[in-house]
Order: C-alpha cells, then sequence, then structure tokens
C-alpha cells in the first residue's frame, strides 16, 4: 500500500542524483516534480521512471525564489500531507519505515536530520550534522515562507516538532567546485533578498564574520577531524558569510 503522502521536488539539472531520489520515493502514493529550466537530462530520466511507477507528474516554472516555488509545487498536491525534499536528497530505507508507522496529526510538523556528504564521506562536524530540516507537513495547516533563498517551513502558534529518528542523505557536494558554485550562488540570492529588506552592512562587519566562522567551523565545531575536507568546509562556509555581506555592502553603495 502506497505512504498516503505527497513527495514534492524542485529540480534543475539534477540528472547525477536524481534518479536515486525518485526511487526512495516509489513507495509514495504521489510525486510533484517541478522543473526549472533543466537543460541535461533530468526530464528524461523523470519520464523513464514514469513509466514503471506512474505516481509522478511533472510541472515546469521559471525561478520565481525557492520559497514561492516550493509552495507552487504544494499547490499540485492532492493529499494534505506533503514531504518536500530536495533532488539530491535521498530517504534510506528505515527511515521510509519510520515515516510509513507516523501518526500524522496535523498540528505536528516533523522533521529529518541530514546526512551530508562530501564525495561520499558523511561529514559530522562544521554544523553538517545533526542539521535537522523541517520536511513533513499538513499543506493546510502550514507552507514555507516566500523566501528567494534560505526558505523554511512556516511554524505556526500551537504547532508541534517532533523529530524523527532516522536520517535523510544529502549529496551536498562531491568537489571544491560545485561547493564554490553554491557559495557564490546563494550569497548573491541571500544579498538581494537581505538588501530588499532594508539590510546594512560594512567591509569590516563582512571580514569579522569570516574569521569567526571559519573559528567556530574549524575548532569549536571540529572540521579539523575531517582532514582537508573540514578544512574546506569550514573555510567556504566563512567565505560564504564573508561575500553575502560584501555583496550587500556594494549594493548599498550602489543605491547611494
Amino acid at each position: 500500500m502506497k505512504i498516503q503522502i505527497t513527495a514534492t521536488i524542485l529540480v534543475k539539472n539534477a540528472q547525477d542524483t536524481l534518479e536515486e531520489c525518485l526511487e526512495s520515493l516509489s513507495c509514495f502514493d504521489e510525486i510533484i516534480l517541478l522543473d526549472n529550466n533543466s537543460t541535461d537530462s533530468t526530464l528524461e530520466i523523470a519520464k523513464t521512471f514514469n513509466k514503471n511507477f506512474k505516481n509522478l507528474k511533472i510541472y515546469s516554472s521559471k525561478f520565481i525564489g525557492f520559497g514561492s516555488l516550493k509552495n507552487l509545487a504544494i499547490s499540485k498536491a492532492s493529499n494534505e500531507w506533503i514531504l518536500s525534499i530536495d533532488s539530491d536528497e535521498v530517504l534510506e530505507p528505515t527511515t521510509i519505515e519510520e515515516i510509513k508507522n507516523l501518526k500524522l496529526e496535523k498540528n505536528v510538523i516533523y522533521a529529518l536530520s541530514r546526512k551530508n556528504l562530501y564525495n561520499g564521506e558523511w561529514i559530522k562536524a562544521c554544523g553538517w550534522y545533526p542539521d535537522y530540516v523541517n520536511r513533513i507537513f499538513n499543506k493546510n495547516f502550514t507552507k514555507f515562507n516566500d523566501n528567494f533563498v534560505h526558505e523554511s517551513v512556516i511554524i505556526p502558534q500551537k504547532s508541534k516538532i517532533i523529530k524523527l529518528k532516522n536520517p535523510l542523505k544529502h549529496y551536498t557536494t562531491n568537489n571544491i567546485e560545485s561547493i564554490i558554485n553554491k557559495m557564490n550562488y546563494y550569497t548573491s540570492f541571500s544579498a538581494k533578498e537581505k538588501f530588499k529588506n532594508g539590510k546594512k552592512a560594512n567591509i569590516l562587519g563582512a571580514i569579522m564574520r569570516f574569521f569567526l566562522t571559519f573559528l567556530k567551523d574549524y575548532f569549536l565545531r571540529k572540521g579539523f577531524l575531517y582532514g582537508y575536507k573540514g578544512f574546506i568546509i569550514a573555510l567556504l562556509n566563512a567565505s560564504g558569510a564573508f561575500f553575502r555581506y560584501a555583496k550587500l555592502y556594494e549594493l548599498n553603495k550602489r543605491e547611494k
């Protein structure tokens, strides 16, 4: 019997991980896939999957921000209950069994910890673990906020968050180039969103954020235990903190 939950996925050029992601969702009643102008074989993979499982519905949209896109995908769902999952995430068998046995309550939001992988290695430092994310909820009770990036599920009053025991496998990055590209992409959107909300920044503050973030992630959050990978993650987290506010500073100057 299918799990009466709709899984929603945003995709863009997700050919490397999409097949494994979809296979882990084959026992769900419905999958809503919302594509954002993929140029690789993402859609071919999705259509091939659908020949065997028939529970996948494919839609497309231009980029309107991650929060709005996730809410658009949710609006297509037939079921009240939603599992929001990214195309580089995979439900493990133990996690699927735990979800099957949940006694879903409308005012409860269910959180999963992410098993964040760097080129196949599970990183439990630098703030990458347990990394709980709110992913299962009733669409008539809550939804995502409209943040362009760093979107999150709105937590209504009288809601309760339950953390599941089993994790969500997350193919975070395979190499330095990938993590740099992600950092640059997200910091640009984040700076624009902060600027839109009237936030200010200065270069000294951006520099201080770099050093404080690196020291926290590499030493306090034990990134040093993971060799060069821990160093790279701490360095890129710190760079992200710096560039987010350096880019905001440039936007502030341009406005003047």
